[in-house]
């Protein structure tokens, strides 16, 4: 790098990163790259641009600067570029490419060349990220970087039982449950919405199998409850360390239960969960707030 502005033009980029300023360094790094296209460095510069771009959510320009990154890196040597380069383009919806991202990277992926949708197993992911959330979830991942929600989230979550959302490849926090330890991953965007809105019912309950039937019933629905005592609060440090779970959080009494269904199902399927064992079960709502 002989010219004294090329030199300018990489200390600059990498002043913005140390500041965070993440769209000037992008934009400094890829024109640094564009300008040195066969230094022996432009890959390294390829791939924090495009990282640039992805710390703002532009996923478009994250696309098209991790193509140029994922091209100079190394196949099947868990590659970061490739990764990043994954995310971006299932955002964007390039099936072909996030395939050949993933599969860049060292990963299998089923064949195909349609949206991945696979068991990639279970992994908690915390919501909302960014956006004043931070409600941790067990969600199903299709692929590495999409998963569906399994839980019934808060109201003030902003996100519903069944959608798909896309999450960081960065753990940020870990889950342990019968001894079995799960990295949190962080939530990126929504992929894809859920049409049951989350409702509180209030419901007594003559002991844990009692709460236990009542989402067994909504299951069988295609639906969701779940105890609000499932639901525990946690300062963000914590959150982002090592937190242990019961399998097991149905408790018997009063209690609120968050509800996936749609509105107008739910008053039917709470009769019949009390009809079914009335001496010990009871409802009321919805409750608001």
């Amino acid at each position: 790098m002989a010219r004294a502005e090329d030199r300018e033009l990489l200390k600059a980029a990498y002043q913005a990163w140390d500041a965070q300023d993440w769209v000037v360094a992008g934009e400094s790094l890829e024109r640094l790259a564009r300008r040195l296209p066969d230094h022996r460095r432009a890959g390294v510069w390829w791939y924090d641009a495009a990282l640039a771009y992805k710390f703002v959510r532009n996923w478009a320009k994250a696309y098209e600067l991790g193509r140029e990154a994922a091209a100079r890196a190394k196949r099947g040597a868990e590659d970061p570029a490739f990764w990043n380069l994954g995310i971006a383009a299932t955002i964007m919806e390039d099936w072909a490419t996030a395939r050949d991202a993933w599969q860049g990277y060292g990963l299998t992926v089923p064949a195909g060349d349609g949206e991945i949708v696979a068991d990639f197993g279970p992994t908690p992911i915390r919501l909302t990220v960014g956006q004043g959330g931070g409600e941790v979830v067990w969600a199903q991942r299709l692929c590495p970087t999409r998963a569906r929600v399994l839980n019934v989230p808060t109201p003030e979550s902003g996100r519903r039982y069944g959608e798909i959302v896309v999450h960081d490849g960065a753990p940020n926090g870990e889950r342990e449950v019968g001894g079995q330890k799960f990295p949190v991953f962080d939530e990126l965007l929504l992929f894809r919405a859920s049409e049951l809105p989350t409702t509180i019912v209030e419901v007594a309950a003559g002991g844990p199998a009692d709460v236990q039937a009542l989402a067994e019933l909504f299951d069988e629905h295609g639906y969701a409850a779940e105890p609000a005592s499932g639901v525990r609060m946690i300062c963000a440090c914590c959150s982002e360390g090592n937190v242990s779970h019961d399998r097991d959080h149905q408790v018997a009494g009063g209690q609120r239960v968050h509800v996936a269904a749609p509105v107008d199902r739910i008053s039917a399927l709470m009769d019949a969960w009390c009809a079914a064992a009335p001496e010990r079960r009871s409802w009321t709502g919805p409750v608001l707030g």
